[in-house]
């Protein structure tokens, strides 16, 4: 029977999908497994692998077509099925008809009147655990198993790599706290369920785990699962197969961010996380590393051993000139990140009333002072890492500066977080410092450059770019003077930090060559009056113009 494949919510920020590209045409085999397109969100550009096996009979979005969640991508069935129905229920660039969906959906939720509630009460035998979809961030409410690696029946020791699970903005390791055999996989890879849903039990090998399963209650378990569980009870050895249908995004098989390379067996790379964002680091092709992991899996190490022969440079993007005095135009599609960095920023311009102060620091003194730190063995911070710490200090002197506006109130954050905006290919990310006023600068110098790498290469977590209660954003290293930004909401405050310039300057009644940073400080007028925003910039003046007194 044909299934409906639809554009997959790949994040809670998500709302349209862009097809990069399509790895499969009309009237081509697919096996379970396979890569069907490449999906651009606003994140990343993600592999979205098949679920289903059959024959691809209808393609519904082309290359470079955005649709909305939901919208008919794809149409997988056996070969020369009529697929006339369902393509009169529902067009590319709308979501599946309920007609089509209420079929699929009876078959998969009759059997869930079967399955026991969540108050009837069951007893866990002591020789299992049960591990349940675990909260990798605050923001977290469901996750998708992006790859397990280890299979029903497999031994699991205590620190083992179960499975890598993807959230909303990254995709994570999950080690096992337990020592067993591996029973049972509640979610097969590419599916989706919410936080404490059950993803796997862990136990004595040979142990029945039916009454368990069924006992943990439907509303922790995906439909295709409690299906398994109530209709078949062999499932425990076996992990069931994903059910794709047209009105249920939440279990279709999703996408997860891959780095395309060769593997032996499917044609893409096994390689953990953390394997992944050190070779994108350090310029490395996964596709030329022998992994010694488990299955032949890519880990760390394979990296930081990794000798290459010969290493290549990207080829250089290609510029089209047009012929003198002819006028030519060259349309180029909107990326998802750009279309949420620019709904971002007019979200804060059309809210906030700015205004912006600006001064000239003298760094003299802080270029001094940074040689002195810098030549401290295994030291080095930048100049915006001085810019960070000042900023921290002074917003300890001027709390109005350190916070919020809501309609009714005005919140006052008691502690401070500064963001530090990374420019990346696609547009802008801004990690956050925590608590950096208790941190000392080259603290501060080693996080923002660990953040800015795992920026760069598309690696935060969303942890890490909450929370900011003020932001810095340096175009200093560019070559520009001085510049104003946008607020980052709810900030009510960002300061823009130009490069440090040889100008003529009057010290002691003489001109003589000094050394000139420009500062400009954007502010929200509803929460921060001119008068202080003057303050708060000659107290970080003070402390930038005299590094000694940042020295903790």
């Amino acid at each position: 029977m044909a299934e409906i494949i639809t554009m997959p919510r790949l994040s809670d920020t998500m709302t349209e999908g862009v097809v990069a590209e399509w790895l499969k045409k009309v009237g081509d085999k697919i096996e379970e497994g396979d890569i069907l397109a490449q999906i651009e969100t606003d994140k990343a550009t993600m592999e979205f692998e098949s679920f289903n096996e059959g024959y691809l009979l209808h393609i519904g979005l082309e290359v470079g077509q955005t649709a909305p969640v939901d919208s008919l991508l794809a149409i997988i069935g056996e070969e020369g099925e009529d697929i006339s129905a369902l393509l009169a229920g529902g067009a590319p660039e709308t979501t599946a008809s309920e007609e089509t969906a209420v079929p699929v959906a009876e078959e998969t939720a009759a059997p869930a009147e079967a399955a026991p509630t969540t108050e009837e009460a069951f007893v866990v035998p002591e020789n299992i655990t049960i591990v349940t979809m675990p909260r990798l961030s605050d923001t977290m409410t469901d996750g998708t198993v992006a790859s397990w690696l280890k299979k029903v029946g497999d031994k699991v020791e205590e620190g083992d790599i179960l499975a890598e699970i993807e959230t909303d903005k990254a995709t994570m390791e999950f080690e096992s706290f337990n020592e067993g055999t591996l029973l049972y996989v509640g979610l097969q890879e590419g599916e989706n369920a919410p936080v404490d849903s059950l993803l796997a039990i862990i136990g004595e090998a040979g142990t029945d785990v039916t009454a368990v399963v069924a006992g943990f209650g439907p509303a922790a378990v995906t439909p295709a699962v409690e299906k398994k569980a109530t209709e078949e009870p062999a499932a425990v050895k076996e992990a069931p197969k994903a059910t794709t249908t047209a009105n249920n995004t939440n279990t279709t098989a999703t996408a997860t961010k891959r780095v395309s390379a060769i593997n032996s067996e499917n044609g893409r790379i096994i390689a953990s996380p953390l394997a992944k964002a050190l070779a994108e680091e350090k310029g490395i092709n996964l596709a030329k590393v022998v992994g010694t992991g488990e299955g032949g899996r890519i880990v760390k190490i394979d990296i930081e051993n990794y000798n290459p022969v010969v290493e290549t440079a990207p080829a250089a993007a290609t510029v089209i000139a047009a012929p003198t005095g002819e006028i030519s135009k060259t349309e180029v599609k909107n990326s998802q990140m750009r279309k949420a960095i620019v709904k971002a920023l007019d979200n804060s311009q059309t809210t906030a009333v700015n205004f912006t102060v600006t001064m000239d620091i003298d760094m003299d003194n802080a270029i001094a002072s940074r040689k002195v730190i810098n030549a401290i063995p295994d030291t080095k911070i930048s100049f915006n890492d001085l810019v960070v710490k000042a900023c921290a200090m002074a917003l300890k002197l001027h709390p109005q500066v350190n916070t919020e506006w809501t309609n009714e109130h005005t919140i006052y954050n008691n502690h401070i977080s500064i963001g530090v905006a990374v420019a990346i290919e696609d547009g802008l990310l801004v990690p956050v410092i925590p608590f950096t006023d208790t941190k000392s600068l080259t603290q501060i110098g080693a996080e923002v450059k660990e953040l800015a790498i795992k920026a760069k290469n598309k690696k935060l977590t969303p942890d890490e770019m909450s929370g900011s209660t003020f932001t810095v954003s340096n175009l200093g290293m560019f070559g520009v003077d001085h510049f104003t930004s946008i607020i980052n909401q709810p900030n009510s405050a960002i300061l823009s930090v130009g490069g440090i310039k040889q100008k003529p300057v009057v010290k002691n009644g003489e001109i003589v060559v000094g050394n000139v940073m420009t500062l400009t400080l954007a502010c929200d007028h509803r929460t921060i009056d001119g008068a202080i925003g003057a303050a708060f910039m000659n107290t970080l003046k003070q402390y930038i113009e005299n590094p000694v007194t940042m020295i903790a």
